[in-house]
């Protein structure tokens, strides 16, 4: 029965994913951003659908049942403060930009092998992100369906395939429109239910008031800062999020469309901490898998647990489908170097041909991470970790000071990955959870350092930026390369 309605959801969202790729017309201003004609519901429920996948809701109930309030609900309250801080800033400039990727900023700003430098850790932060939201639907199957997790994983990755392929961007938006509104439905449902059945209790010293979770190493504090950071302001260079804010028809639409999304984040990620506190103190934990899928399965009404997942799993959908899109994206524009060619006389866009065929290696990598790294919220912060140490202090410094140039922008962005790479392999834990991943066994780096890395390399990485810029600065811009424009506006623009 729970498979049965989740099934319905996915039909719904390929089906809905398919009818609306006719709107690309063979251009890849349509594919990438949807010809830039998206208004404030389409713009704010996909950027609030790429901020509330699976790592916002169910990495973020097993870290909190396991470690306490702030350290799941960071996850979507980092993502929260990303939005917040791209509206109040960002959003406006940047779409004024005209810009089809984020490592288009990089190419006209600092040239081109920032550019290809810059795409290269872009793909592989958002191949990891992509895998977080594959894991937790393979886990769904296996937990509800009884299928192997790989199973799970390649339907799911198949699924979300199918539709971005054929619509991208204009898929992409219409597709999360839907799945917002289920998971906003489902995370109001779950909370009443929970709150009027078994109770909102607080296990001691796990609370949101709890601040030694913010104070005290004891209690997790350089973990739970670390997660807010790099989520913070290292998602800020998320490529899936300037997709979308370049997607709105003006610069105000954009700047609204964050606002509205960080605040539908962050109550979705409070609500889910909140119910895996209360799950928590009855004895529900993540020690036997993920904590919401055992509360759902063992606790509540069907009617419920289908309504959660199908918000998960469409979530997780979006999440997925706009990694894939803009990882692709980059791949064939910013690295190979293929530009879009206005459609006329029956040509075809290059660069819509070849960023369609880029999505299947994209997805493949992705796919394999999943299947190597069975982790939820891990994944999304080490994803963004990099994507901090690496590429946040280059943008935001070079949107608003002008004296750092192409020397500051690689100083900042190699040792940013050398100290954030060399501490993690020497770091035990990650996130609270064994290193199993790459780590080097040694007695220099104890597990209470855990945290702390993720601050360092952002620390580094500014150091490197200012030093360089002061000691060379910029001798003058690079122009941007001009890009041809659409011969006409083929339909109005979209809500």
């Amino acid at each position: 029965m729970i498979i049965a309605g989740i099934g319905v959801t996915v039909l719904a969202v390929v089906v809905i994913g398919i009818v609306v790729a006719r709107k690309v017309d063979g251009d890849s201003t349509n594919y990438l951003v949807a010809g830039r004609r998206l208004g404030v519901p389409l713009v704010g429920a996909s950027l609030m659908a790429a901020a509330v996948d699976s790592n916002a809701t169910v990495g973020n109930t097993d870290l909190t049942s396991l470690f306490g309030f702030w350290s799941g609900a960071s996850l979507a309250l980092g993502l929260a403060i990303c939005l917040l801080l791209t509206g109040l800033f960002l959003a406006r400039r940047l779409n004024g930009m005209g810009l089809y990727t984020l490592a288009d900023y990089y190419r006209n700003r600092y040239g081109r092998g920032v550019e290809v430098a810059a795409s290269v850790l872009m793909i592989f932060a958002f191949a990891i992100l992509m895998a977080g939201n594959l894991v937790a639907c393979g886990f769904l199957l296996e937990h509800f369906a009884g299928l192997p997790y790989w199973a799970g994983v390649v339907i799911a990755v198949t699924l979300v395939l199918i539709y971005t392929v054929g619509g991208g961007m204009f898929s992409d938006a219409y597709t999360a429109a839907v799945q917002i509104s289920i998971t906003l439905v489902a995370t109001a449902a779950l909370v009443i239910w929970f709150g009027t059945t078994i109770g909102f209790q607080v296990p001691e010293g796990m609370g949101p008031f709890d601040l030694e979770q913010l104070t005290s190493t004891d209690s997790g504090a350089p973990i739970n800062w670390a997660t807010l950071i790099s989520l913070g302001i290292g998602d800020i260079v998320a490529i899936d999020f300037m997709q979308r804010v370049f997607s709105a028809r003006t610069p105000q639409i954009a700047r609204r469309a964050c606002f509205t999304a960080a605040a539908g984040t962050a109550a979705i990620g409070v609500a889910f901490a909140m119910v895996a506190l209360g799950s928590a103190a009855i004895g529900i934990d993540a020690a036997d898998g993920p904590m919401l899928f055992t509360l759902l399965s063992d606790h509540a009404p069907v009617w419920l647990a289908v309504l959660v997942l199908s918000g998960i799993v469409a979530a997780s959908f979006s999440t997925a489908s706009g990694a894939i899109l803009a990882t692709s994206a980059v791949a064939v524009r910013n690295i190979i170097g293929v530009r879009r060619v206005a459609p006329a006389d029956g040509s075809y866009d290059p660069l819509l041909r070849w960023t369609r065929v880029a999505m299947l290696p994209i997805v493949v990598v992705g796919t394999v991470i999943a299947l190597t790294v069975a982790q939820t919220g891990i994944l999304l912060t080490l994803a963004f970790d990099l994507m901090l140490a690496c590429l946040a202090v280059p943008f935001l410094l070079g949107v608003f000071w002008k004296r750092g140039g192409t020397a500051a922008a690689i100083a900042a962005m190699t040792t940013g990955l050398v100290v954030r790479f060399g501490l993690f392999v020497l770091t035990p834990t990650i996130y609270g959870v064994p290193n199993d991943i790459a780590y080097i066994p040694n007695d220099l780096v104890p597990a209470t350092f855990d945290g702390w890395p993720t601050i360092y390399g952002a620390i580094v990485s500014v150091v490197a930026y200012v030093v360089v810029a002061l000691v060379r600065p910029a001798s003058a811009s690079i122009e941007p390369e001009p890009e041809p424009e659409p011969e006409a506006e083929l339909e109005p623009a979209v809500a």
